[in-house]
Order: C-alpha cells, then sequence, then structure tokens
C-alpha cells in the first residue's frame, strides 16, 4: 500500500532543526520542504510532466508560509491539468519580467517557443526568438492574449512587409499562429484570430517566382552536358556533377561532411538542418565514382566541398550558382533547389516511382496509415533502387540517347 503522508502543520515547519544531512518534510501533492543544514527552509514541488520528474521552488519559509506555499501548489498542479510544464511557464515569465502577467502574448509566446526548442536546431530556434523580439513583442507583448485581435495582428505583419520582405510577414503571421493554437490548447485563449487574415498579405508568389527548374528531360539532357562540360575547380565540378544525383538542400550539400559518407556501403548519413532529423541519401554507383575521384583532393580534411581559401570550411552558399552564371544558366532557368523540383517532377511523372518513396528522399514528413512518421531507414532497400534508377536515367539524358516526354496533365 503507498505510504499515507500527513499534511504539515505551522508549529511543525517553524520547529524543523537543522541536521548534518539536508532533508524534506512531505506535506502531500507532491508539495515538501527541504531543510538544509545551514538551516534554510525552503518549499520546493515536484512533479511528473509527460512522463518525467521535474522540480521547482516555490519560495523560503519563512517569507512563505506553509498556506501560501499550498496555494502556490495548487495553482502549479493547475497549469499541469491544462498541459503547460510550471517551470515552462516561469521561465517566460521571468524572460518578460511579467510576474503577474500569465496571460500576456509575450508569457504564452515563450512558454511555446520553450517547448518547440528541443525539436528544432539551435539556429532556427533563434531565427523565429529574434523574429518575435523584433516585430512582434515590442507591439502585442504586453498585451494579455484574449484581447489580441485580428486587426491587431494585421497592423504587425504590415509593418513586417513595409520593409520589403513579404515572406518574413508570412512566417511572422503563421509563428504568432502557433502560438495562438498552443493558447487554446492550454486554455488560455478560445480561438486563433489569425484564421480571420486568410488573404490579407499578398501572395508570396505574386511578388516572386518559385525557385527555378528544369524539368523537361531533354532540356535536363542539355543541362546535364553543360555540368559536366564546366571547366572549373575540382570542387565544384564535382558538387555540380553531384548536386542532380543526390538532389538534397543546397546548404546541405556544401556542407557535406567525409565523416558522414560511407563510400563502402554507398550511403551519406547526416541531419537535416531544417527538421533536425536524421536521414539517409543512397549513393548511386556514378556518386561513389565522383566522391572517390574527388576523395584524394579533399578527403583529407572535414569538408566534402571546402572553401578555397580554407580546409575547415565549407564552399560559400554562391559557389554553385556562380558556376552556372558564368554557363549562361540564368536564375530564370535553374537554381540550386532547383535539381530537387527537377527529380521530384522526373520521377513521379516519367519514371512513375512511388510518390511517398520520392518525398522520404527530398527529407520531407512522410507518415504511415496510422499516421506515425517513418524513421531514416525506412523503404531504404526501394530507396536505394530508385536513386540507382535515377541516376541511370539521368545518364541517357546527358548521353543524348532517346528519351520519353512528360505525360500531359
Amino acid at each position: 500500500m503507498p505510504r499515507i503522508i500527513e499534511p504539515l502543520k505551522d508549529l511543525q515547519v517553524k520547529n524543523a532543526k537543522p541536521k548534518d544531512k539536508p532533508y524534506k518534510l512531505a506535506d502531500g501533492g507532491g508539495l515538501y520542504l527541504l531543510v538544509t543544514p545551514a538551516g534554510g527552509k525552503g518549499w520546493r514541488l515536484k512533479y511528473l510532466y509527460r512522463g518525467k520528474e521535474k522540480l521547482i521552488s516555490l519560495g523560503t519559509y519563512p517569507e512563505v508560509g506553509l498556506q501560501e506555499a499550498r496555494k502556490r501548489r495548487d495553482s502549479n498542479k493547475e497549469l499541469l491539468s491544462d498541459g503547460i510544464d510550471p517551470s515552462d511557464n516561469r521561465k517566460a515569465k521571468k524572460l518578460v519580467g511579467l510576474e503577474q502577467a500569465a496571460n500576456s502574448f509575450e508569457v504564452i509566446a515563450r512558454e511555446w517557443l520553450s517547448r518547440a526548442e528541443n525539436g528544432w536546431v539551435k539556429s532556427h530556434h533563434a531565427k523565429i526568438v529574434a523574429r518575435f523580439e523584433k516585430d512582434i513583442f515590442p507591439y502585442l507583448g504586453k498585451k494579455p492574449i484574449t484581447a489580441i485581435t485580428a486587426p491587431d495582428l494585421l497592423s504587425v505583419v504590415r509593418k513586417i512587409e513595409s520593409r520589403g520582405v513579404l515572406e518574413t510577414a508570412h512566417r511572422a503571421l503563421s509563428n504568432c499562429g502557433q502560438v495562438f493554437r498552443y493558447a487554446v490548447a492550454t486554455g488560455r485563449t478560445e480561438r486563433d484570430p489569425t484564421a480571420d487574415l486568410r488573404g490579407a498579405l499578398p501572395s508570396v508568389n505574386s511578388r516572386r517566382t518559385h525557385f527555378a527548374a528544369i524539368t523537361e528531360p531533354k532540356e535536363v539532357g542539355n543541362l546535364l552536358r553543360s555540368l559536366y562540360g564546366y571547366d572549373g575547380s575540382p570542387t565544384v565540378c564535382a558538387a555540380l556533377r553531384l548536386a542532380p544525383l543526390v538532389f538534397v538542400r543546397p546548404g546541405e550539400l556544401r556542407a557535406a561532411e567525409w565523416a558522414h559518407i560511407d563510400l563502402d556501403n554507398a550511403e551519406w548519413r547526416y541531419t537535416v538542418t531544417k527538421t533536425n532529423t536524421p536521414h539517409i541519401v543512397p549513393l548511386s554507383a556514378q556518386a561513389v565514382e565522383i566522391l572517390k575521384e574527388l576523395q584524394p583532393l579533399t578527403g583529407d580534411g572535414r569538408y566534402v566541398f571546402p572553401s578555397p581559401r580554407s580546409k575547415s570550411r565549407p564552399m560559400s552558399d554562391n559557389a554553385i550558382l556562380s558556376a552556372m552564371r558564368r554557363m549562361d544558366i540564368g536564375k530564370d532557368i535553374m537554381s540550386g533547389h532547383g535539381f530537387r523540383a527537377m527529380a521530384r517532377t522526373i520521377l513521379d511523372e516519367v519514371l512513375a516511382e512511388r510518390v511517398d518513396l520520392i518525398e522520404h528522399q527530398l527529407a520531407h514528413a512522410v507518415r504511415d496509415p496510422n499516421g506515425r512518421a517513418y524513421n531514416r531507414t525506412s523503404h531504404l532497400p526501394e530507396r536505394k533502387r530508385m536513386m540507382q534508377r535515377w541516376a541511370d536515367y539521368l545518364d541517357t539524358l546527358r548521353k543524348g540517347a532517346e528519351v520519353i516526354q512528360i505525360r500531359e496533365a
């Protein structure tokens, strides 16, 4: 049988004497008094959050008496019942400096940011925090979340739009929506007003085009012949040839590390920077050959494609793009991201590969029929086959063989 804890009495707390080691006097509900050898007395609350045991301080005695400690325990228990971690809530309020404004937009936003942090890479988390601190908190931070209206939000995001950064305005509005939905889920407000602002900002695509991509097989053949004919540094030449074979994000290609590449097993394993999730790129025989040719030149360093100025840094963002521009491949024709669109389109519409395999290889979120995210090794044999078939097909295009055109929609 579980041990029954008798509630403390005021006299017990007052008369608790120090001992050689710290000891606890339990009051129930996770609340206890910690008495230190130096005679200090502090209230602590032990609780479970998402299966993990956590601990927070509720103040010191006698500044906080027994009855006040119980009130603080019960308040934190209410937060837990709403799905809120009392520790996250306290950190958020401390950052804002609004101990009494538990329902201010900034407190709730920082609480949400704290919860989301473990699922993000540090750079992404820092970027979202900076966006809130620069563009949102100065105008909405101190307002109770229940008092913020759709016009309030629109006024703020239009300030961002006026700087000529429309995409940032859209992202800021999306982030605010995530905070509101978190507030709804935790019982601090009833609805998300960002839903009323659909269409209030101009579409990003009305101001700019998608990343340019070549998706017609005959044009892809011309592109590949240009890439293979480029007369530049061996590092840039290798990157240009590898890019269409692996169709990863440009930043991931340029920052590829030899430690993550297993040429014997023909695999490149790394963590996707955008989502902080592990990913595997099966390497075709053609990709392995390119890397083996490059290895004697850069294999003694960290990066597969190091900067020409320092092996301790990867090549610049513009190295591949600059090379394509020198080949008269304009930005309206092909971009670094365009290799991804090229692969997605042709693998689906010409080679008729399964869409879930394509999306998985693009490192997009793919879920099984039960809604569970596939892990990085899911369908690996099928993806290896697909990547080799893709490389072989690109070879036929580059060599000018007869090709199948994309079917009409």
